[in-house]
């Protein structure tokens, strides 16, 4: 067997190698459940980049439409705050 190093999630390196061998030991396995296992989607793009290229690759492992894979949830920060104050350069607004 040929190693696939192709990067889908290069934030968390998460490699096609590495889908498969998840989905060859369940291959009921969601997306939910695999970004808990590998953090894929939780890096710094959140997502953007390789959410798609997962989900694409689990329907194409299984002979599934891309519609059958369900998307992870996307979970935005309540009050978005900004990097100056997180690193105490800015003080609070009265």
């Amino acid at each position: 067997m040929v190693e696939d190093k192709t990067y889908l999630c290069r934030c968390e390196d998460l490699t096609k190698q590495d889908l498969h061998r998840i989905l060859e030991k369940r291959d009921d396995i969601t997306l939910e459940e695999i970004k808990r296992l590998t953090r894929a989607t939780m890096g710094p793009c959140q997502g953007r980049t390789c959410k798609k290229l997962i989900a694409k690759e689990i329907a194409r492992f299984r002979g599934e439409d891309l519609s059958e894979v369900g998307l992870p949830s996307y979970r935005a920060p309540i009050n978005p705050v900004k990097l100056g104050k997180l690193a105490g350069g800015e003080r609070d607004e009265k």
